[in-house]
């Protein structure tokens, strides 16, 4: 989970009592749930991003035909819970272990940055402060090498002739 789910006011405890517990009514301890805009935030991200993946030729055939609103369910009750909202996802499956829930699709360079390509335009079409936008997008980047599953040299891209780059002409 994201550092006890709450935005980080600076350098101090601003917001804290003396028992260091948060204190709800100060916005700089507002959870990065609340902050993102809760739950209907990430309906309209991850239902963007899956709009995105409906037509994509290397994403779509990852997921059986006809699941993607369970997967677009699965993203948005992760997202939630990682973001210090409800604890659905956990509450459902148990701890995320996305490494292992992601073993058995095939993620190359190619699927990796396909994917936060359709995420990276669902993210900005949600117009987010862009405090709130880095601090998202930093945490899907790191999470879309993390599930990379297939190295580079194992890709059949890395099959291909390296083509050298035309030279300057003098």
């Amino acid at each position: 989970m994201r550092d006890n789910g709450r935005v980080d006011a600076g350098e101090s405890n601003a917001g804290e009592s003396d028992t260091g517990e948060s204190n709800p009514s100060d916005p700089a301890q507002q959870s990065w749930y609340d902050a993102f805009g809760g739950s209907a935030f990430f309906a309209r991200l991850v239902s963007s991003f899956y709009g995105y993946v409906a037509q994509d030729p290397i994403l779509r055939p990852m997921y059986p035909e006809g699941d993607l609103a369970p997967a677009e369910r699965r993203l948005r009750m992760f997202l939630e819970q990682y973001w210090g909202g409800p604890t659905t996802y956990n509450d459902e499956r148990g701890h995320p272990r996305l490494r292992m829930r992601h073993a058995a699709f095939p993620i190359d360079t190619q699927a990796r940055d396909r994917w936060l390509l359709l995420m990276a335009h669902a993210v900005h079409e949600q117009g987010l402060e862009q405090r709130l936008e880095d601090e998202l997008w930093t945490y899907l980047v790191g999470a879309a090498f993390a599930m990379q599953n297939i190295d580079d040299q194992d890709s059949p891209a890395s099959a291909l002739p390296l083509i050298e780059p035309p030279t300057a002409r003098s």
